[in-house]
């Protein structure tokens, strides 16, 4: 066998798992098409990822947050959700935090994911190598790389993309949701403050959010068609710039573009089985979100710790891996934990998303009730606020809040 794990990918959610199951004291490869300098420094691509508190302590266990700059990591102490003139906000303050979770920019995490992998003696990564083929046998699994080598090990593990080629190549269908839309971010420079509010803010035609990063700058992700989306892409800076400013209603003032930018078609994705014989599927490869609740990457380290703990265990307890049982409660566990956030992102995107105005009315309902009723806030806010080891229930947040409002124990007075 060349490793007792093969993980084809090394996206962030890719070498988590390699770095956690090395962790556990298993030998992986990783095998990933590009080359060993698009892994190391890679390109800024404009995404900006909202770090929950589950997913930092992850990070810092895997001692990937120790490779992040601490200046390229802002708080996020405030949300505020928007529809036309209704607005409900979501402070961490509220809930005794000093913040609601992180902004990190997802080159930057990729870039700490490589460090930490690569300084791990468990880990080998082949770069620029494509699979061609996949399959199993009763007591390994293997893949075909386009240079004719086959890799073999207990167990294969697919982490490349919600377009997974690996998935296929197993035989795993999946569910895919094409938005019709598209998502263009950027760095803006704005010249009023954002106060360190992100904002999500709906109207008929599109989708728009600030993700606050330095004082004076902002993540700005618009949501609109692939046309006009390449439009804005096509356009000139300055023109960009003052029709941004426009789109945002001059609200953080005079803006200009201060990075690449970048789209990406919005299309979520399900696959119908998480693990198959000797194989099983993490990260974005599992379940491809919408990124309207900023929760794709940590449902991705949720699928990292899920994995390697039911990995770690099959080894430890059978000496294999892939022991079919331990698989079963990987794929147990975070379906249960990942499919009321998947369905519930999506009736979001169909309410807030849809352009009828027959949709506005709910839509101000909903976020009339947010700013009335705590209980809202407290469920939303449960998720980010959150640093324990990931449950498998559902109703994990709702105990979080429990725990938020339990009556506190008064002090004696003297």
């Amino acid at each position: 066998m060349d490793a007792q794990v093969i993980i084809v990918g090394a996206g962030p959610a890719g070498l988590c798992l390699a770095r956690a199951l090395a962790q556990r004291g298993l030998s992986v490869e990783v095998v990933e098409r590009q080359a060993q300098e698009a892994l190391a420094q890679p390109a800024f691509d404009g995404r900006e990822i909202a770090l929950t508190h589950a997913s930092m302590r992850t990070l810092r266990e895997l001692d990937v947050w120790p490779h992040l700059p601490p200046d390229d990591i802002a708080p996020l102490r405030r949300a505020r959700i928007m529809d036309g003139g209704s607005e409900f906000r979501v402070d961490a303050i509220d809930f005794a935090h000093d913040r609601l979770g992180t902004l990190v920019s997802n080159h930057l995490i990729r870039a700490a994911a490589w460090k930490a992998a690569a300084a791990d003696p468990g880990i080998r990564v082949r770069t620029e190598a494509k699979v061609e083929a996949a399959g199993s046998h009763e007591d390994h699994a293997w893949i075909r790389l386009s240079s004719g080598e086959i890799l073999q090990a207990p167990l294969l593990i697919a982490a490349d993309s919600r377009f997974s080629e690996t998935r296929r190549a197993m035989g795993i269908p999946a569910r895919m949701h094409d938005f019709g839309r598209s998502m263009l971010v950027c760095r803006m420079r704005h010249t009023e403050p954002h106060h360190g509010d992100a904002w999500e803010w709906f109207d008929r035609e599109q989708a728009r959010a600030v993700l606050p990063l330095q004082e004076h700058l902002a993540s700005i992700v618009l949501t609109v068609s692939g046309t006009q989306a390449q439009r804005l892409r096509e356009a000139p800076a300055d023109v960009f710039a003052r029709e941004i400013e426009a789109r945002f209603e001059r609200r953080l003032g005079a803006m200009e573009l201060a990075s690449t930018i970048h789209a990406y078609p919005l299309v979520a994705t399900w696959a119908q089985r998480f693990v198959g014989h000797r194989f099983a599927l993490a990260g974005d490869a599992a379940v491809g979100m919408h990124p309207v609740t900023a929760h794709g990457f940590n449902l991705g380290l949720a699928s990292v710790e899920h994995l390697a703990q039911a990995v770690g265990e099959a080894q430890k307890r059978y000496q294999d891996p892939a022991a079919p049982a331990l698989l079963a409660r990987y794929q147990r566990r975070h379906r249960l934990g990942s499919l009321p956030l998947f369905i519930g992102t999506r009736a979001v995107v169909d309410v807030f998303g849809n352009p009828r105005s027959i949709m506005q009315p709910l839509r101000r309902a909903i976020i009339e009730a947010g700013r009335r009723l705590p209980p809202l806030r407290l469920a939303l806010a449960a998720g980010l606020l959150d640093d324990a080891p990931r449950p498998a229930s559902p109703f994990a947040h709702m105990r979080v809040a429990a725990q938020i409002l339990r009556p506190r124990p008064m002090r004696p007075t003297t």
